[in-house]
């Protein structure tokens, strides 16, 4: 059994994914072993084999080759004149200088854009409702050469230190260079008229692209308004449970209060009725009139503030504001999630 075998062997007994551990020579040459195995022609078309440092040691994973990956992709029917173009397209034309291109690839340039859109269609560049998912693109018909300084240029370079003299300089070409940036990456990013292959022949993979980063940015969206209806729920949960917090917090200030609101009645019962045994033990006629009057009007305000002197009953919760809540909300904000 060759030393590949025997780690694919390895990564299916173990799931797809194991770890080297130890010190030495022997784990140093894992990565080499990694890719002497991706050469070797052994592993299966519909797998692909990673390895890299993790904590513990190297991971070495044998995972499932993307099923886009797998898919034969169909030509990109080019047009070969634009007697419909799409209304992006449409909108190009009527730029002065159409995506700053040269004008004679121009026309060429917009034929391209105009079978990415139809190949597209209903997908990202095509549909309005998607506006999280954009994909942003660029032609360009440059070539790029080595700038070869001159002397004016080194001069100022030398006087002034902030003057950055360019590595290369910048001419029209006839290639064109396609750019899709942003996104989830599937595909290189980027494709370009070579000797061996026109940007026309790599067009499907562009579109396919598109498609997929559309798809994947559609699935983002879908999961952040689902995730943020979860908050909303959670959110509204934690407000329920904070006005039954609030009004049982309620209730005990009331509790409290008229506990002590009876232990104060109490005690200026305790003193009109020292008031009173004092009053009848003076001699007739020496309290007066006004001691009676006083002892009957502090019996009667002392009645007036003895909770026990009403059947008890619940309070009334009022309406709490947002500070109100607060207290009972934790990392929550009585405003919204």
């Amino acid at each position: 059994m060759t030393f590949t075998e025997q780690l694919l062997q390895e990564l299916a007994e173990a799931g797809g994914r194991i770890v080297k551990s130890g010190s030495g020579p022997g784990l140093e040459k894992w990565p080499s072993r990694v890719a002497a195995a991706r050469r070797s022609g052994r592993v299966p078309e519909t797998k692909e084999l990673y390895g890299g440092w993790r904590r513990g040691g190297y991971e070495i994973q044998l995972v499932d080759v993307p099923a886009w990956r797998l898919v034969v992709l169909e030509p990109v029917p080019v047009p070969s004149r634009l007697a419909r173009p799409h209304t992006v397209v449409r909108a190009m034309q009527n730029e002065p200088q159409p995506l700053s291109l040269t004008k004679s690839a121009q026309g060429r340039a917009l034929r391209l854009i105009q079978a990415l859109i139809i190949t597209a269609a209903g997908q990202i560049l095509t549909s309005p409702s998607r506006h999280r998912a954009r994909q942003w693109g660029s032609l360009s018909s440059r070539s790029r050469t080595e700038h070869v300084a001159t002397e004016k240029e080194l001069a100022e370079a030398k006087k002034n230190s902030w003057i950055r003299i360019p590595r290369f300089d910048y001419t029209p070409s006839e290639r064109l260079r396609f750019v899709l940036s942003g996104g989830q990456p599937h595909r290189a990013s980027e494709w370009a008229d070579t000797p061996a292959r026109s940007l026309e022949d790599q067009l499907a993979e562009a579109a396919q692209k598109v498609t997929l980063r559309g798809e994947a940015a559609e699935r983002r969206r879908l999961d952040e308004i689902e995730a943020a209806r979860q908050k909303r729920i959670r959110w509204e949960a934690a407000m329920e449970e904070a006005r039954v917090q609030y009004a049982e917090a309620y209730r005990v200030r009331r509790f409290e209060a008229q506990e002590a609101a009876w232990r104060h009645a109490t005690r200026l019962a305790e003193y009109v009725s020292a008031v009173r045994t004092r009053v009848e033990a003076m001699p007739p006629g020496q309290a007066g009139t006004q001691a009676e009057a006083w002892i009957g009007w502090a019996t009667a305000r002392v009645e007036r503030l003895d909770p026990l002197n009403t059947p008890p009953r619940l309070p009334d919760i009022p309406e709490p504001r947002a500070d109100d809540l607060r207290p009972f909300l934790g990392h929550w904000s009585p405003y919204g999630p």
